[in-house]
């Protein structure tokens, strides 16, 4: 019987998990520089299509003097696009937050009737509807 991890041994291993992480980290910093390119409202389609062109033809070269060159616009743009995404989700949380459910409902609906603002029927028909 026969191991067959004897044919492989460990330092082999950790040089192609080491390998295999820095391919998928270029894969990774590819995706995010081309997005990014994308992203910009700074630039026209032409200076996106070279932009792109260089990274296509010389990627090691392009990716790294887009990073050096633009490493501020790169914060910038993660940062408002965070504040952005922040915002939506607030805004959304809000929109569907509950108001304090039925008996904050009729709680309001008894001040509006205290006040005058509302009818005796138009409050029976607002405590009606919050309790239903």
């Amino acid at each position: 019987m026969t191991i067959i991890a004897a044919d492989y041994p460990f330092l082999d291993v950790l040089w192609t998990m080491i390998i295999f992480f820095l391919w998928v980290s270029w894969f990774w910093l590819l995706i995010s520089v081309a997005s990014d390119i994308f992203r910009r409202r700074d630039i026209g389609g032409g200076s996106k299509a070279l932009w792109l062109i260089a990274m296509l033809f010389l990627p090691f070269l392009g990716v790294l003097v887009y990073l050096i060159s633009n490493h501020e616009g790169i914060a910038q743009r993660n940062l408002e696009r965070a504040h952005s995404d922040r915002a939506q989700m607030d805004d959304y949380v809000r929109s569907v937050a509950d108001s304090g459910g039925a008996a904050a409902e009729i709680d309001r609906a008894k001040k509006l009737l205290d006040s005058g603002t509302i009818t005796q029927t138009e409050y029976d028909a607002i405590k009606a509807k919050a309790l239903a």
